[in-house]
């Protein structure tokens, strides 16, 4: 029998792609209303903000509609150049402060989770020194989410990213992954990895097999598209162009088959920090198109993937 993936999952979509404000300006709120007004969506992926007032009205939002609040350090991250495995302690500092903004914008939303990624891949002659640097940062971080907890402790959730043709990361394949999150995991309990669909074809590695290698650990998902094979195409790296695209990877078969891995490894079962496992679509227009339109894209893609899943 088909199940609705409300009774399995929390489907959520990164504000910040969707409508492309990564940096701290443009219609933050305007957006984020159009999409709480959405029902589909239960879950949205804001960025931090230093405008005044923005944090007191995305709570409100999220009040009011019923929609839960995640929040990305990724924006901060990448827009800083910054490292939470840089080998020099004060550039590594920068990078950890630069995240503690994030958990503490988190619990202004009264977000459960805060996402962020690996700094870049130092090749394989520093690669095991920043591997303990970067899992001494996230032990870091998750003290200082304990310790400003009140009534829950703020999660952090690092995604994978791929490790040579965009952002070349040091995470990373899901070994690297998974060996980050046990060395953390033996320190701190609010930890755990995000796997994203858009990153596994720049990764070069199969649905199953990444999450099989990262289920102990994971409590986050995002799902989108990237397009590799032409590198003149203005979309070309992780960009996350719509579900579909004709020059990318990933489109409803892909997606179905990402589902069915999930279902698999037992991640909507999981025991995760949020209400429900999150499932977040992490699609941006490329230009000249519509938010508004990739938007009813993914949610098309999606519910075709899903009655395939079950039929």
């Amino acid at each position: 029998m088909q199940r609705h993936w409300t009774e399995m999952m929390n489907v959520g979509i990164v504000h910040f792609m969707a409508y492309p404000i990564i940096q701290d300006e443009g219609p933050i709120v305007e957006s984020a209303t159009t999409i709480a007004k959405d029902p589909f969506f239960d879950v949205l992926e804001v960025r931090r903000s230093e405008q005044p007032g923005v944090h007191a009205k995305l709570r409100e939002i999220s009040e009011v509609s019923g929609l839960s609040l995640g929040v990305g350090a990724q924006p901060g991250l990448l827009l800083g150049k910054l490292s939470l495995n840089d080998r020099d302690s004060a550039a590594r500092e920068a990078a950890i402060a630069e995240v503690k903004k994030s958990i503490d914008a988190a619990y202004e939303l009264r977000a459960r989770m805060v996402a962020c990624l690996s700094g870049a891949d130092p090749g394989e002659e520093h690669r095991a020194e920043e591997m303990e640097l970067l899992a001494d940062s996230c032990v870091q971080l998750c003290r200082y989410a304990q310790d400003r907890a009140e009534t829950y402790a703020v999660w952090l959730s690092l995604e994978q990213f791929d490790d040579a043709v965009d952002k070349r990361c040091l995470i990373g394949p899901t070994s690297r992954a998974a060996a980050v999150a046990e060395r953390v995991r033996t320190q701190v309990g609010n930890f755990g990895l995000c796997v994203d669909l858009s990153h596994l074809p720049l990764l070069g590695e199969r649905a199953i097999e990444a999450l099989s290698a990262a289920a102990p650990y994971l409590i986050h998902v995002h799902a989108g598209n990237c397009i590799m094979r032409d590198q003149e195409h203005v979309g070309y790296g992780d960009m996350h162009p719509r579900f579909g695209h004709p020059a990318g990877e990933n489109g409803g078969e892909e997606l179905k088959d990402f589902l069915s891995a999930l279902i698999y490894v037992g991640y909507f079962d999981a025991d995760v920090p949020t209400k429900k496992p999150v499932f977040t679509f992490e699609v941006k227009p490329l230009p000249d198109e519509s938010p508004e339109l990739v938007i009813a894209n993914t949610k098309r893609t999606f519910m075709q993937a899903w009655a395939q899943l079950w039929g």
